[in-house]
């Protein structure tokens, strides 16, 4: 009874670990047995710490049982080996466990429950660091199909939010149960149970998206990212003056070698100010079309709509499409299409439409000039020299009527080219310079020479004729536009209309004008590119509230591939 007594003491007092020496022989045993109490106490307290699973089995190990017969329970436990799968209810318990501890943010307590503690621990401490969520739920939803009869599954779902997201971040994942050597029912773990996209080398984290591009749509809203021409262009819009461009944040999975980065959840969609363009996606489509067939073969061409009474640039077309902008950026010499502002200087200087201007077959400046029509005409007026574009007479009658940079000083302040227009994006401005010598004022009476512009430009002229007015024309209304310094008398602008009236009916541009009813002007031009080389086709008309200018470099006769362009763009959208 005296050594029992001794036990129960030691037992009691064990957990001071109070080392003491004994002289005798039953105290050495005692010391001994009190030594592997401490030692089965502190393996329950370290199971105890990470949730208490398999508890039983190893206190009973270390302890060799709890009953008497120390034999049947070393069998019973060889029975129950870590080779027994864990059952249904042991999975759905120890996965209860390990997600509890992963949504309060204890990581190391749930990495203890997987066979990988430390992978795992790196794993969700990554998750969270990289997914900042204010609130992460995480609850199970029962035995997965995806579990085997080792190793069954079971399948959770998550939710989490986000401050500023409207909302919440869902997704349905799976893990994994095993059984340890050990007989512990463990998690196994794998980066998949983070998110099922989750693998080797890749990462999940909240990242900022790419800034917002804008993308404008036409006056009605419609998108334009289709047109060929309009590609290079929509880039070069940018937002309105004040308006806030908002940067997106997503969930990203990256990583992973050549995979692309993909985005598994928008926490808040990049925006940028929407910008509605003056364009019209309808007649656009037609301009589009309409330049292509007049550039087979790979000659370069442009084509420009402009509303008159607005301003507004309803459509713009360039080839080769995707190329450089030579509807608002390019400089060609117009040809005679330049006669409507010589014209409207000689009706300023005193010329009337009905005035006698002969157009002989040859003229000198001294260089020598001539007309597509052979022959002389000595009894054409102004009107007749405008609508057969006979060059001899307007040279002859410039020559006489306009001092040498009359032209530039008319373009600019009634037609407003040479100044600096702001359409929306980048455009080049007329180019008509003073000429230094007959040669060059002669030049320039008929759109030769120095003088460069381009569609945009011409059809700024065509609508100027048509309203009466210079409205700068834009592709966007919030820009600041230009005004004329002065402005197209109202006894010159009816002349103009009447005498490209006169002509759309029948001169040079009857052909391509022909079938088109309502109020209608035009005004042909052809350039000489030089010897021995075709010559540039240039074309500018209107219909009713419809003015258009194109251009085909290497076309051959203004009304020929340039008409043929203006004339399908103004059958499309000059109804009135």
């Amino acid at each position: 009874m005296h050594e029992e007594q001794e036990y129960t003491d030691f037992a009691e007092h064990a957990k001071y670990e109070e080392y003491e020496e004994y002289e005798d022989e039953p105290a050495r045993r005692s010391t001994a047995r009190r030594v592997a109490l401490v030692a089965v106490g502190g393996v329950f307290a370290a199971l105890v710490g990470v949730g208490g699973y398999g508890a039983y089995n190893l206190m009973s190990a270390v302890s060799g049982g709890s009953s008497g017969d120390g034999g049947a329970d070393t069998a019973a436990a060889a029975t129950r080996s870590p080779q027994q799968p864990p059952d249904a209810a042991q999975a759905e318990a120890v996965a209860k466990d390990f997600l509890a501890a992963w949504g309060r943010g204890d990581f190391t307590v749930a990495a203890g429950l997987t066979d990988r503690p430390e992978a795992a621990r790196m794993a969700l401490s990554a998750f969270h660091d990289g997914v900042p969520a204010k609130s992460l739920a995480l609850t199970g939803t029962g035995p997965a199909s995806s579990g085997t009869p080792s190793e069954p599954a079971v399948g959770f779902k998550v939710r989490a939010e986000f401050d500023g997201a409207t909302e919440a971040w869902e997704y349905d994942s799976v893990l994994g149960v095993m059984r340890a050597a050990d007989g512990r029912t463990l998690v196994r773990w794998a980066p998949n149970v983070v998110h099922p996209k989750l693998g080797a080398g890749r990462t999940i984290a909240v990242r900022p998206l790419p800034n917002p591009v804008s993308k404008p749509t036409d006056r009605k809203g419609r998108p334009l990212d289709s047109f060929p021409s309009l590609r290079s262009v929509l880039p070069q819009i940018a937002p309105p003056d004040g308006a806030t461009v908002v940067t997106g944040q997503a969930v990203v999975l990256s990583g992973g070698g050549a995979q692309d980065p993909e985005q598994l959840f928008v926490l808040t969609p990049p925006s940028a100010p929407q910008v509605k363009l003056t364009l019209d996606a309808d007649l656009q489509q037609v301009a589009e079309e309409a330049v292509k067939q007049q550039s087979a073969g790979g000659k370069p061409a442009s084509l420009v709509a402009v509303q008159p009474s607005t301003g507004q640039i309803l459509a713009m077309a360039y080839a080769p499409q995707g190329g450089f902008n030579r509807a608002v950026g390019g400089g060609q010499a117009p040809g005679s299409t330049m006669k409507v502002i010589t014209s409207a200087a000689l009706l300023e200087a005193g010329v009337g439409p009905d005035t006698v201007v002969p157009c002989k077959e040859t003229t000198h400046s001294p260089r020598t000039w001539h007309n597509d029509e052979p022959g002389d005409f000595p009894n054409y007026t102004l009107t007749d020299d405008f609508t057969r574009s006979c060059n001899t007479g307007f040279i002859d009658k410039g020559l006489e009527k306009l001092q040498p940079g009359m032209l530039a000083t008319v373009a600019r302040e009634q037609f407003g080219l040479g100044l600096q227009w702001r359409i929306g994006i980048p455009s080049r401005d007329a180019t008509i310079p003073v000429p230094g010598n007959k040669d060059e004022t002669a030049a320039e009476f008929i759109g030769q020479g120095q003088i460069q512009v381009n569609s945009l430009l011409m059809a700024s002229v065509a609508a100027t004729v048509q309203s009466g007015t210079f409205r700068q024309p834009v592709l966007r209304e919030d820009v600041k536009r230009v005004t004329a310094p002065g402005k197209l008398p109202a006894d010159v602008a009816r002349g103009l209309r009447a005498m490209m009236a006169e002509t759309a009916a029948q001169g040079t541009a009857r052909a391509p004008m022909s079938g088109l009813s309502g109020q209608i002007g035009a005004k042909t031009g052809t350039v000489e590119a030089g010897s021995g080389q075709a010559t540039n086709s240039w074309f500018i008309a209107y219909r009713n509230d419809l003015a258009v200018a194109a251009e085909v470099e290497g076309g051959g006769h203004g009304n020929s591939a340039a008409g043929v362009a203006a004339a399908q763009v103004l059958q499309a959208g000059g109804k009135g």
